[in-house]
């Protein structure tokens, strides 16, 4: 192992924007930090599995448990003979949490009201970057546990996110990702209670240099007038809005205490792409949530053709102890597995038709590690083939930062990766001209 924290992140864009953040924090220290998930049992499973697999890949490494499945049960972790120390959300972000060696370091996530002093400085290896704008939930939905992990919500003021973004950009990053658990609950907390609308207005006049910007999950029924015309007329916003939807029957929508009704989903998606036709819409889906019978399961299942669901993240649903839906009338496990795998081929083929009409288009792609692979705007992966050692690198438009190939080429050499493509390719911005698709990526070549 080499000097150097190791960082196994695992759930959210927001554990990876603060996972970079504990990188700078334990910089130098031979040790393995695991910043956990709790969204599900799968997630915490797959969680204590990263911790049996750190231990046994890094044996005399020190290794610290952290993220939301940590601050829900902390002793559960710090009683697996692999764990040697558990921090909790607000504490894995304070100087003082990494030089302290109390076996748990758990406060009252509740009690947490900032957020702002944790933004990354960098992000090493990762072509885009993620900016933390916000933090916690207010609202209690009745299936998520989230909230006891990440408190209330809470934002960070604009002129800290500004900031924070023109540095990533002077860096060389060409793509920046907003992150939240809420997004779209932005601003209340803060003097003037300013909205996401006007965060992203903010953001990209004060920083006329970012050439990418892509928001994660949103809340539709918290997209007002300002953020749809900057979803919709913006260039710089890319072409992807990914929509927690959750459900297509309203009477599990109501049980899961959702804001929407299904004819809302349907209809925002409907102006989106009047709107913007090239936009792309992704959701989250549930399985089998509590009390769901075969009706309203295939309400969700038309969802996806209904909404234009392109880039579907669906989920069987997960007891969670302490939740409001834990206590309802369950769904078999099996059925649940069974729903979630129709949803899933329903995306599967509605992405496929998707990705077979850009076929003969030209993408702006962000390339991304090894370099032979990378996202358009609308999040469709694009792959091509890799040069050789005497062909040309692929064509950048506009040209490459060299400050940030630099540095992506030291972090990928540290982490044992190929550095030719980094210095050639990753983190710039290529022009590809798409030749087909196997139903799952886009194949490209040289515009």
């Amino acid at each position: 192992m080499t000097v150097g924290p190791h960082i196994i992140s695992l759930g959210c864009r927001l554990n990876i924007a603060e996972s970079e953040a504990i990188r700078a924090l334990t910089a130098g220290r031979e040790m393995v930090v695991v910043n956990s998930c709790a969204v599900t049992n799968g997630a915490v499973a797959e969680t204590r599995k990263a911790i049996r697999r750190a231990r046994a890949d890094h044996p005399g490494a020190q290794i610290v448990v952290t993220g939301c499945a940590a601050q829900i049960d902390p002793k559960s972790f710090a009683a697996m003979p692999e764990v040697d120390r558990v921090l909790g959300n607000a504490e894995k972000l304070l100087p003082t949490s990494w030089q302290s060696s109390d076996a748990i370091l758990v406060g009252d996530i509740q009690q947490v009201r900032d957020t702002a002093p944790h933004l990354a400085p960098a992000f090493g290896a990762h072509a885009r970057a993620f900016v933390e704008v916000q933090n916690g939930c207010d609202h209690r939905c009745t299936f998520c546990i989230i909230p006891f992990g990440r408190g209330n919500s809470r934002s960070v003021p604009a002129g800290a996110v500004i900031d924070r973004i023109a540095a990533l950009v002077d860096a060389g990053h060409r793509e920046i990702v907003l992150t939240g658990v809420d997004l779209t609950s932005y601003g209340p907390d803060l003097p003037g209670a300013p909205t996401l609308g006007l965060l992203v207005e903010r953001i990209l006049h004060h920083v006329p240099t970012l050439e990418r910007l892509r928001l994660s999950s949103l809340d539709g029924i918290e997209i007002d007038d300002r953020l749809f015309a900057l979803l919709t007329e913006e260039t710089r916003i890319l072409p992807h809005v990914h929509l927690s939807l959750q459900a297509g029957n309203d009477m599990i929508l109501k049980r899961m205490k959702r804001r929407h009704t299904r004819a809302e989903s349907v209809a925002l998606v409907e102006r989106l792409k009047t709107a913007r036709p090239d936009i792309a819409i992704g959701a989250d889906l549930i399985a089998g949530f509590p009390t769901e019978d075969d009706a309203m399961a295939a309400d969700t299942l038309a969802l996806i053709d209904d909404c234009d669901v392109i880039h579907a993240h669906i989920f069987p649903y997960s007891e969670r102890d302490g939740t409001p839906a834990a206590r309802m009338p369950q769904v078999p496990v099996a059925l649940r597995k069974a729903r979630a795998a129709a949803l899933r081929a329903a995306a599967t083929r509605r992405k496929a038709a998707w990705l077979a009409k850009l076929v003969g288009t030209t993408q702006n792609v962000l390339v991304e590690r090894p370099g032979d692979r990378g996202y358009a705007g609308n999040f469709a992966e694009v792959r091509w083939p890799m040069p050789s050692k005497t062909d040309s690198p692929l064509p950048v438009r506009p040209e490459p930062v060299e400050g940030h190939l630099s540095t992506l080429a030291t972090s990928l050499a540290e982490r044992g990766a190929s550095t030719r493509s980094a210095r050639t390719e990753v983190g710039t911005i290529s022009r590809l001209h798409v030749t087909a698709t196997d139903g799952k990526t886009l194949t490209g070549t040289p515009a």
